[in-house]
């Protein structure tokens, strides 16, 4: 459902919504997320030219959420780098279904919308909040710091 793209942003920005609002190097976030440098670092250019993230280069430079964790939702991450193509028309262009989506269409249409909407929903703080015995990207649980910890209202 999701690009591999989205999904490697998605990792990017959970582990720099761990550090917030400090930067982190594009060799931190590859080791974090284990997305390989090259593409990573193509994909945090994407991130920073829609506001997600912002750069820095040089000595103390490095990459840092351009939001708090408790505003930035996947769907803003998501649609930075692949949005979400909704099904508005017959894909195959029949003619005489035009905007009048087939059953199979419609029902694909129906989970885009519903995965849509999740993602509108949760933010990075969400997620880091979320009780569990996983954390995301880790594999020893690590400290959270508290402000992610609260709930958004």
């Amino acid at each position: 459902m999701l690009s591999q793209t989205a999904e490697y942003a998605l990792r990017a920005v959970v582990y720099l919504a761990y550090e917030a609002p400090e930067a982190r190097t594009t060799e931190q976030i590859h080791q974090a997320t284990l997305v390989k440098r090259a593409y990573l670092a193509k994909i945090l250019q994407g991130l920073a030219k829609k506001g997600i993230v912002t750069t820095q280069r040089g000595v103390g430079g490095g990459v840092a959420l351009a939001k708090s964790p408790q505003e930035l939702t996947l769907l803003e991450v998501v649609n930075a780098v692949e949005p979400l193509q909704r099904i508005r028309t017959c894909p195959l262009g029949i003619a005489t279904h035009g905007s009048r989506l087939c059953p199979l269409h419609r029902r694909i249409d129906a989970v885009l919308a519903v995965v849509e909407e999740q993602f509108a929903r949760t933010t990075l703080a969400e997620i880091l909040s979320e009780p569990g015995a996983n954390m995301p990207l880790c594999e020893t649980p690590r400290p959270v710091k508290l402000q992610l910890l609260k709930r958004p209202t």
